[in-house]
């Protein structure tokens, strides 16, 4: 083999097909693996694989995995997905089949929760289209190298799962938003957490200070000489610390930090700054949004 065929074999991106009965989590699979840096395409067509992966090759290495998931919206496919296996094992493209498996009763209380029909039962009841979907997907099963069977597996469960055999000793990656805000301008809907700073004296009332934001570095020491501002931050930090560890064990890979004060421009941003970077301290990824900066 030629040298600049070897540095192209090396760039092959390693491959995962994720498959499975419809109800049982391959959509929470395939957002697991993309949590962990791979690349997901979903319900893509068996015969798009291989030059996807080709595409992958001539990434420069930017595009390292894929993962892409073949389900029975594609069922016309079904029949070409041999053939691209075949031709993805002739490029020695290092590939898994992950098949997510589930009983009857499971996936009809999941489709009865969701008040949604299966995609197989037509005119039929659900479990018409359970049975339909599990002789079209018995040969692939076959071929499944995992199987994972999410019958009795919460959402966290199976991340879990599916970090146990993707995440190698890479610890998942949690990426946190900070986000200031004013509460005359409402609450962010999006707020896992929210934090009040207006207990802090307004900078507001300071004529100097008023016409600047918590990012000046005036405002940012007159919120932190004030009493209880330092210990409240050193408290959260804290709190957030044991958090994110939590939030890392039960899958959850996103988090926005909602900090708040009157108007959104002085004490919560200049808390959020400072959160944000304890927060970088810690490991965390973290965005800063200043919300309502401005606004006035």
């Amino acid at each position: 083999m030629r040298e600049s065929d070897q540095g192209e074999s090396a760039a092959i991106p390693e491959l995962v097909i994720i498959s499975g009965m419809s109800g049982a989590g391959r959509s929470t699979a395939a957002k697991c693996l993309e949590d962990l840096g791979w690349f997901v395409v979903d319900n893509i067509p068996p015969e798009l694989i291989p030059p996807m992966v080709e595409l992958g090759a001539r990434s420069q290495g930017n595009v390292a995995r894929i993962a892409v998931v073949v389900d029975v919206r594609g069922r016309r496919f079904f029949d070409n997905l041999k053939a691209s296996l075949a031709t993805l094992d002739a490029q020695n493209v290092k590939r898994r089949i992950v098949f997510l498996e589930s009983s009857d009763e499971a996936l009809v209380r999941r489709f009865e929760s969701v008040r949604r029909p299966h995609p197989l039962q037509g005119d039929g009841r659900i479990v018409d289209g359970i049975a339909a979907e599990r002789d079209l997907l018995r040969e692939l099963r076959g071929d499944a190298d995992l199987v994972i069977d999410t019958s009795s597996l919460n959402v966290h469960e199976l991340r879990a799962k599916m970090d146990a055999q993707f995440a190698g000793e890479e610890v998942p990656e949690l990426r946190a938003t900070v986000m200031s805000f004013g509460f005359k301008y409402g609450l962010p809907v999006d707020a896992d957490m929210v934090i009040d700073c207006r207990f802090i004296p307004n900078p507001h009332w300071v004529p100097e200070l008023r016409p600047f934001t918590g990012l000046n570095e005036e405002v940012s020491d007159y919120v932190f000489n004030q009493p209880g501002s330092k210990e409240f931050l050193d408290g959260y930090a804290e709190l957030l610390r044991l958090v994110a560890e939590g939030y890392r064990r039960e899958g959850k890979r996103y988090v926005t930090i909602a900090v708040g004060c009157t108007g959104g421009k002085h004490r919560s941003v200049a808390m959020s700054e400072k959160l944000a970077r304890r927060l970088v301290s810690e490991g965390v990824e973290t965005v800063i949004v200043h919300r309502d900066m401005g606004r006035e």
